[in-house]
């Protein structure tokens, strides 16, 4: 086991930026682990969600970048509802994967691609295109055939389009990427 010596890794700084980028006290968090408990990923993760708190807590950013379970949280907000000092536990994954991703952290590569043609489609269409995701994300990971059985049962039930629809507020769609790039670019 590989003991980390806080007082050599402290980066105040990270600490400092995850409470002002997330609006919430990381000091607040007393390690009850009732945000692991309720997590439907935990099995999955490589770092618990109350070791990536204390982590943070800690200011050991380079572990917490790192972590594959920042790419796996599913931010369905069990921690945040379970936390008895009323912290918003998904917040704060969501802003450790946002900083993960600035700082070219990739985490798990086909969740990362998964996101990004999630994302370029919501981008380009102002709501997804669930064919062009598909098409966008085998084109970048290569994996063909892994879900080719899920055609011949979603086809006929006719929820894929395989044109854009178009959508009313298209352009506030674009409006709110065009304000996170200019946010991003600070």
């Amino acid at each position: 086991m590989k003991v980390i010596n806080i007082n050599l890794s402290y980066n105040s700084d990270f600490v400092s930026q995850v409470e002002e980028e997330s609006g919430q006290k990381l000091n607040l968090c007393y390690q009850c682990g009732k945000c692991t408990a309720g997590c439907p990923y935990t099995a999955e993760y490589d770092i618990s969600v109350s070791q990536i708190m204390r982590l943070t807590q800690t200011g050991q950013k380079d572990k917490v970048l790192q972590s594959k379970s920042l790419w796996l949280c599913a931010t369905c907000e069990s921690c945040t509802a379970r936390c008895p000092n009323k912290i918003d536990v998904a917040r704060i994954m969501d802003v450790l994967r946002h900083m993960a991703r600035r700082e070219g952290y990739t985490g798990i590569r086909t969740v990362k691609t998964f996101w990004d043609s999630f994302l370029n489609s919501v981008r380009s269409n102002g709501r997804v295109f669930e064919v062009g995701l598909l098409a966008n994300y085998i084109s970048h990971t290569g994996r063909f055939w892994t879900d080719i059985g899920l055609g011949p049962k979603i086809l006929p039930k006719g929820k894929i389009h395989f044109k854009p629809v178009e959508m009313k507020g298209k352009k506030e769609v674009t409006k709110i990427f065009m304000r996170f790039k200019q946010e991003s670019a600070k």
